[in-house]
């Protein structure tokens, strides 16, 4: 079976909230997982309708595949560095602000239909 995938990374967002969005599209057809990223309400669903218009392209340019015709293989969101911040707190303290990065990883493969 044929894969076409694409990676982003470095997406300043935290992979949990990511996580909620890829959840949405696991194991749907390219058209519908778009649809869902279009209308939910998450920052990580713009960010990864993104990654998924790039994995479509690249399987239509090297598998000469139709878009109606692929299907979400995978769908995962890995931790990227975080970038580490701080804040002032009382009495000289700090507090510290973890702001947190991800790597989206999307796998799209032709349907058997």
């Amino acid at each position: 079976m044929n894969y076409a995938q694409a990676i982003t990374k470095y997406v300043r967002i935290s992979p949990r909230k990511a996580r909620l969005a890829a959840g949405l599209i696991r194991g749907l057809s390219v058209s519908e997982a778009s649809v869902q990223l279009k209308f939910s309400n998450l920052k990580a669903g713009r960010l990864l309708k993104k990654t998924l218009d790039s994995a479509v392209a690249n399987a239509e340019s090297q598998l000469e595949v139709r878009r109606e015709d692929l299907k979400i293989f995978e769908v995962r969101v890995d931790a990227g560095p975080t970038l580490k911040r701080a804040k002032p707190k009382n009495r000289g303290g700090r507090h510290p602000i973890m702001k947190r990065t991800s790597h989206f990883t999307v796998v799209v493969s032709q349907s058997k239909e």
